[in-house]
């Protein structure tokens, strides 16, 4: 199955407002020590992601490294979110994983 540069923008959108919330929730919580890891994912994920956008939004010559390495950190913030029981954590590596493979269908196109 392809995957349609819009289709791609609209999941690096949806990871994007997924990892800041994430990011602010976790900061409320209460030992937001033991969230440190994945505060910094968080940041990472959403930063990747909005370079993705812009990429494909503007046509870049390094679209497809743009979303292998999107795909990577995608992959990387949603297991270390999955490893978290809070729901803002789950809702995250959700969308991280459905960006993951989006990005990953955009190389291989």
């Amino acid at each position: 199955m392809s995957v349609s540069y819009e289709e791609c923008v609209d999941a690096c959108l949806e990871c994007i407002a997924a990892c800041n919330s994430c990011y602010n929730a976790c900061l409320e919580e209460e030992n937001f020590k033991m969230m440190v890891t994945c505060i910094r994912m968080d940041r990472e994920c959403a930063d990747i992601c909005a370079l993705a956008v812009k990429a494909m939004q503007t046509n870049s010559p390094f679209i497809y490294q743009i979303c292998q390495v999107c795909a990577e950190i995608c992959e990387a913030c949603g297991n270390e979110c999955k490893k978290h029981k809070a729901e803002h954590c789950q809702k995250c590596a959700e969308a991280c994983f459905k960006c993951a493979e989006s990005c990953r269908q955009m190389v291989t196109n």
